[in-house]
């Protein structure tokens, strides 16, 4: 099977799956939420070695309560600055404010430190992330630890070319612990497909499936993502 063949399969594979997301928990789960999220980030590579990211991301219910309707749920303003220690690796540190207010939630300030592994295997990339985040909502702190595997790819082509797509999948789990919780577990898989308009633009569009508290009392939660990147 030739490789246009083979990605051509995998697009089909993705799609099925998503629409299996999309439909199978709204009639078989009821504790099943889906919500959506718009996001707009800013890159800017201030040399070969930093680079900076401000973006603000604004989340909605879409599905709750066995019901579909729209309602706000939170805003975020985030800032990464990460430094390349090679070729293959980097550093980050993040800076990120919720409001939560929004539907009656507690405002979160979230300290990230982030170490990420990537490399490339011909027109597949993949990569490896481990973040560590400070969750302070009030007088409560949030421990949590992330590890997530990516893989990304041109749909056309060996290497991604002005006005063409990309796919870019991933998994991800996920340990918090605070003083006043038991340590609870998530997992999150998402798929994107991207569309790189040009030099500096890109629009992704994408779904996420959450199992959170999965080792308490699992919730199950589906996503839409639309997502403007800007490099400026």
């Amino acid at each position: 099977m030739n490789l246009h063949l083979m990605r051509m399969s995998f697009i089909k594979c993705v799609l099925l799956t998503g629409m299996g997301l999309l439909c199978f928990p709204v009639f078989a789960q009821d504790d099943f939420e889906g919500l959506g999220e718009t996001s707009f980030a800013l890159n800017h590579i201030v040399n070969s070695d930093y680079k900076i990211n401000f973006s603000v991301r604004s989340r909605y219910f879409l599905y709750q309560n066995d019901d579909f309707s729209f309602q706000n749920r939170q805003l975020d303003f985030v800032h990464f600055s990460s430094l390349n220690l090679d070729y293959n690796h980097s550093f980050s540190l993040g800076l990120q404010y919720r409001i939560r207010s929004i539907d009656g939630g507690r405002n979160e300030l979230r300290l990230t430190q982030q170490f990420n592994y990537t490399k490339n295997n011909g027109a597949l990339r993949f990569g490896h992330r481990v973040r560590f985040e400070q969750r302070i909502l009030g007088d409560l702190t949030i421990l949590r630890s992330r590890y997530r595997f990516a893989l990304d790819v041109p749909l056309e082509g060996e290497k991604l070319d002005i006005g063409e797509l990309y796919f870019v999948t991933s998994m991800e789990a996920l340990l918090s612990h605070s003083k006043a919780h038991k340590p609870e577990l998530d997992h999150r898989t998402t798929s994107h497909i991207g569309w790189l308009i040009s030099e500096s633009l890109k629009l992704q569009l994408g779904l996420e499936y959450r199992f959170e508290a999965f080792n308490i009392n699992t919730e199950e939660k589906l996503f839409l993502y639309t997502s403007v990147i800007l490099k400026v």
